[in-house]
């Protein structure tokens, strides 16, 4: 009789923890539907929720909607051997038109040397490095199928390095990125990206052209209700016969309903030029007007 309780009291304590679990699931759907649909379920054109990556960022999300404003500020740390280099850049991203997207970037590096032996001759010089403009356009947004795939472009006016005014020209070339993005998330929380184009680098003196491929490819978690997610993204490049890649796991943390910061980690595969490197991304979305279904 005693063996029969036993039994009776395990099986019951099976059953509730399955409840438990089941509910637990139950919620977890709730919340990621609804905040699914604070994003989708809108009047007018069709939006997917996507997890951008920090390190390269999308020129706004994709199926940006009119209205949407964004500010970046983000600054980073690079050990290149023998000397360290520090990177800060600000950036305005907006749609002035339902999945068009526009930016602004004013990237900046700044080099310090490791080792007291070390002349500052003997290291790059700290400079503006440009002046970037850039486009994006959405050419397909699916909310059915959790897909979105977009077409953009990057201009970047190539600056001289800060020592230089007044000295030579400042304004030293171009650089033409134009790149594909797709995007697709997976059920509630998966999602995946990819980002790839040619880099052409045209510098006035030289006279030459050098073109870099990047092939980088993202995955992220996001986190059950929420903007926060973990994820990874593989930065690779293809010049000629050389080929470099860098790991970045990183995350997002909501600060406020508008306000978010994004913490990257870089380890490169080969450690030819740099070594490990860290980047902060702080993210400010002014709030606009939207309209739901």
């Amino acid at each position: 009789m005693k063996i029969l309780f036993s039994v009776i009291i395990v099986l019951s304590s099976f059953t509730l923890f399955g409840q438990s679990n089941d509910s637990t699931q139950i919620v977890k759907e709730i919340k990621d539907s609804l905040y699914i649909a604070e994003t989708e379920n809108v009047k007018g054109t069709d939006k997917v929720l996507h997890a951008e990556p920090l390190f390269i960022d999308l020129i706004r999300d994709l199926g940006a909607r009119k209205g949407e404003r964004e500010w970046n500020i983000g600054t980073g740390l690079t050990d290149r051997r023998t000397f360290d280099s520090y990177t800060a850049l600000i950036e305005y991203e907006f749609a002035p038109i339902n999945r068009l997207g526009l930016e602004i970037e004013l990237p900046f590096t700044f080099y310090s040397p490791i080792e007291s032996g070390i002349s500052k001759k003997d290291i790059p010089q700290s400079k503006l490095n440009s002046v970037k403009l850039a486009a994006q356009y959405s050419f397909y947004v699916s909310e059915k199928y959790s897909t979105s795939m977009a077409l953009g472009y990057i201009h970047e006016f190539e600056l001289a390095s800060f020592a230089k005014y007044g000295k030579e020209r400042v304004y030293k070339g171009n650089i033409y990125n134009p790149f594909f993005v797709a995007a697709k998330r997976w059920q509630d929380n998966l999602h995946t990206l990819l980002y790839t184009g040619p880099v052409v680098e045209s510098h006035f003196r030289e006279k030459l052209r050098s073109t870099t491929w990047q092939v980088n490819s993202n995955f992220h978690y996001m986190i059950s209700g929420t903007r926060n997610f973990i994820g990874v993204e593989f930065n690779k490049e293809f010049h000629k016969r050389d080929f470099d890649m860098t790991i970045r796991p990183q995350m997002r943390l909501c600060i406020a309903d508008n306000l978010m910061i994004g913490i990257v980690t870089g380890i490169p595969t080969r450690r030819e030029n740099q070594r490990f490197s860290s980047f902060l991304r702080l993210i400010y979305e002014p709030k606009h007007k939207v309209k739901h279904g």
